[in-house]
C-alpha cells in the first residue's frame, strides 16, 4: 500500500487563537481545576479555571505594558513548569509569537534561533540562562528585554499591566485568527543549523483537537474520573507542546515536572498521580530497568524474567484476538497473568503513581517487546509519529486496535502517502506552513502542502505505518551494500547495559559500531556479580562486560542479511553528550560530529 487517509473528525474550520477555550471554560466551569501546581512546600495544590485565566490576563496586561505587541516574537528558555505554560498563554492571548528555546543551548545556538527569529524580548528560567544570552546580546540589535523567571519576573510584568484595562487584552485577543503565528520552533538540527518551523494557532488547533476527541477515552483510568497527566516532556519540544495545548483545550488537569531523571519523576509520578502519561520511549525504558534492577537487587530476578516473559505473551495473545488471527490468552496463561499482577505488574504500576492505564510514546521508535510488556503489566502503550513540521502527531495507534511495532494510522483528516523510494509525506491541515526566512528548504519539504519527511517507511494493509529509518541517515557500504542503521541501533540499545550505539560504515568495507554504556546499569551489573567498581578505562576492557554487549549486537544482526550486519564494535568510556556536541536537544545522535570527534576509534574498526 502506497497511501491511506483516515476521516477528518469534523469539517468544521478552527475559529479564534489558541487561548479563546481558556477564557471560556472560566467563563462556564470556573471552578474547574485546570493545572496542578507544586507549592513552596513541595505539595501539589490545584488551579482552577478562572485562577489561570485570571494569571494569564495579569501576565498579558504586563507584557503589553512592557511593550510587546501583535505579532511580536519572544523567546521561552526553560526547562518544563508552570510559568511557561502561563507565559504560552499569556502571549498567544495578545498575538504573540512564542520562540522556544531548549534550557541546555550554547550561546551560539541561542544566538541564531533569537536572531534569525528577529526577537525582542527573552523569558528565560535561571542566572546562568540570562548570563548565556549575555554573551551573544551585543548582536541580538532587536532583542529590548531579558526577563527571569526565579527573579520575580512573573510578579513584575503583574505589576506593570495593573492600570490596563481588561478590555485591552480582548482586543488583542479577537484579532487573533487560525491563520495567525503562534510559535516558531527550532528543529533540532542533526544535519546542520536549525530550521524555524512556522506553526499557526490553526495547525496547533487542529492537532491537539484532533487528539483529544481521538483518543479522550484513553485518558482516564477508569469511565468518568477526572483526567490527569504530569508533563515533564521538553516544551522546547513539539511533543511537550501539543500535550500542553491538548490539556488546556481538552479541560485535563496539568502538572509540570522539569526533571526528567527517576530520583526526581517517579516521587512526583506518585503524588500527584496521574491517570496518563505522555512520553518517550526512554522513560518507559528507565521504567522498566528500574523494575528489573530493583528485583535482582532483592534475589527475585528469575521471576521478574518470568513475569516479563508472561506479560509479554499475554498481550501478544490479546492483539491476535483482536486482529483475528488467534483466539486469545489461554486459560494457563490467564492463571499466570493474574498471579503476576498481584507480584509484579501492580509494583510497576504503582511506580508510575497508580493510576495510569493508558500511555502514548512518540519521539523516536519503542521496541515491540517492550510495548508488549506494559501492555500485559496493565499499561496499554499508544505509539505515534510525527515532526516539528506535522505538529507532533501525524500517526498513531487507535485505541480500539493497538498493531505494536508499529507507529498506527494517520490520525483523523491526515494523509499519509509513501512516495516510491519510500519517503514519508504527510497531508493535513497540522503541516506547517514553512521554514523561517529559508524559501529554499521550505520548497525543498513541502510540495502543494504535502510535507515531505525524509523519513522512510511502508505501509500495511491496514493503513498502519512503520518507520524504518531516514533518508540521510542510509549508509552505503564500499561493495555498495544499503543499510539503514536504526534497526541496528534500536536493537542493540535494548540490552540494559547500553546507552547509546552509533552504527558506522558508509564508504567502509562493512558495517560497525560504537557503544556507550548505562553507568547506573554498569554500576548495578558489577554490584550483583560481585565485581570492583573499574574506571571508565578499565570497564570497557572488561571481558565479561564485553560478552554482554556483544549479545546485544548478535541479537540485532538476527535482524539483517549477513552484508548488512554489524562485524566488529567498540565500547567507548564516556556517553554522546548534548554538550560535547554529539547530541540535539531531543537527544537524537549528530552522526557526522560523533564520527568526526571519535575519527581514530573508527579507523581502528577497520584496522586489518
Amino acid at each position: 500500500m502506497h497511501e491511506f487517509t483516515t476521516p477528518p473528525l469534523t469539517s468544521a474550520p478552527p475559529v479564534g487563537g489558541l487561548a479563546d477555550p481558556l477564557f471560556e471554560r472560566a467563563r462556564t466551569d470556573p471552578r474547574h481545576v485546570a493545572l496542578g501546581r507544586k507549592d513552596e512546600s513541595g505539595q501539589w495544590r490545584d488551579v482552577t479555571s478562572a485562577e489561570f485565566r485570571d494569571e494569564v490576563l495579569a501576565l498579558a496586561k504586563g507584557l503589553l505594558a512592557r511593550g510587546i505587541r501583535f505579532g511580536d516574537r519572544v523567546a521561552l528558555m526553560s526547562r518544563t513548569r508552570y510559568e511557561w505554560t502561563l507565559f504560552d498563554f499569556a502571549l498567544w492571548t495578545i498575538g504573540a509569537q512564542v520562540v522556544p528555546v531548549y534550557p541546555t543551548s550554547s550561546a551560539e545556538q541561542c544566538f541564531w534561533m533569537l536572531y534569525d527569529a528577529e526577537v525582542t524580548a527573552a523569558v528565560v528560567e535561571h542566572e546562568d540562562h540570562a548570563m548565556t544570552i549575555a554573551t551573544v546580546i551585543d548582536r541580538l540589535p532587536r532583542l529590548r528585554e531579558l526577563w527571569q523567571l526565579d527573579s520575580g519576573c512573573v510578579q513584575e510584568l503583574y505589576d506593570a499591566g495593573a492600570y490596563l484595562d481588561d478590555e485591552v487584552v480582548h482586543r488583542h485577543r479577537e484579532a487573533v485568527t487560525p491563520e495567525s503565528v503562534a510559535t516558531i520552533i527550532y528543529t533540532s538540527g542533526t544535519t546542520g543549523r536549525p530550521k524555524g518551523c512556522v506553526l499557526s494557532h490553526g495547525n496547533l488547533m487542529y492537532e491537539a483537537d484532533t487528539v483529544v476527541r481521538r483518543w479522550e477515552p484513553v485518558f482516564h483510568t477508569k469511565k468518568g474520573d477526572e483526567a490527569s497527566t504530569l508533563l515533564f516532556l521538553p516544551l522546547a519540544h513539539v511533543f511537550g507542546r501539543m500535550v500542553e495545548v491538548a490539556t488546556i483545550r481538552g479541560g485535563v488537569r496539568l502538572g509540570h515536572q522539569p526533571q526528567l531523571h527517576a530520583d526526581a519523576l517517579l516521587p512526583d509520578l506518585q503524588a500527584f498521580r496521574p491517570t496518563f502519561i505522555l512520553a518517550v520511549p526512554y522513560v518507559f525504558e528507565k521504567v522498566f530497568n528500574s523494575a528489573r534492577r530493583k528485583a535482582e537487587k532483592e534475589g527475585r530476578d528469575g521471576p521478574f524474567e518470568k513475569a516479563v516473559d508472561v506479560a509479554v505473551k499475554y498481550a501478544d495473545a490479546v492483539e491476535a484476538k483482536a486482529w483475528g488471527t488467534g483466539p486469545g490468552p489461554s486459560a494457563g496463561l490467564r492463571m499466570q497473568h493474574q498471579l503476576f499482577d498481584k507480584l509484579v505488574y501492580s509494583k510497576v504500576r504503582a511506580a508510575m503513581g497508580g493510576r495510569i492505564r493508558n500511555a502514548m510514546s512518540g519521539g523516536s521508535a519503542m521496541d515491540r517487546r517492550l510495548g508488549l510488556f506494559f501492555a500485559g503489566a496493565g499499561v496499554q502503550i499508544y505509539e505515534g509519529y510525527g515532526l516539528t513540521e506535522s505538529s507532533a502527531a501525524a500517526t498513531a495507534n487507535p485505541p480500539e486496535r493497538t498493531r505494536y511495532g508499529t507507529v498506527g494510522r494517520p490520525i483523523p483528516g491526515v494523509t499519509v502517502h509513501v512516495a516510491d523510494d519510500g519517503e514519508v509525506w504527510l497531508h493535513g491541515g497540522n503541516v506547517f506552513q514553512g521554514y523561517l526566512n529559508n524559501q529554499k528548504a521550505t520548497d525543498g519539504t513541502l510540495h502543494d502542502g504535502w510535507l515531505a519527511t525524509g523519513d522512510l517507511g511502508v505501509l500495511d494493509e491496514d493503513g498502519y505505518l512503520t518507520i524504518t529509518g531516514r533518508k540521510k541517515e542510509i549508509l552505503v557500504t564500499s561493495n555498495g551494500k544499503s543499510v539503514s542503521p536504526g534497526v541496528l541501533e534500536e536493537r542493540v540499545r535494548d540490552h540494559p547495559l547500553v546507552n547509546q550505539c552509533i552504527v558506522v560504515g558508509d564508504d567502509r568495507p562493512y558495517i560497525a559500531a560504537l557503544v556507550t554504556l548505562d553507568q547506573e546499569a554498569v554500576e548495578h551489573w558489577l554490584q550483583m556479580r560481585g565485581k570492583p567498581r573499574l574506571g571508565p578505562a578499565q570497564l570497557v576492557r572488561d571481558p565479561d562486560l564485553e560478552a554482554e554487549v556483544r549479545r546485544s549486537v548478535v541479537a540485532a544482526n538476527t535482524l539483517v542479511s549477513k552484508a548488512e550486519s554489524i562485524r566488529t564494535f567498540r565500547i567507548l568510556a564516556q556517553p554522546f553528550t548534548e554538550e560535547h556536541g554529539l547530541l540535539t536537544p531531543s537527544l537524537k545522535l549528530k552522526r557526522r560530529a560523533i564520527e568526526k570527534a571519535y575519527d581514530k576509534e573508527v579507523e581502528a574498526l577497520y584496522r586489518a
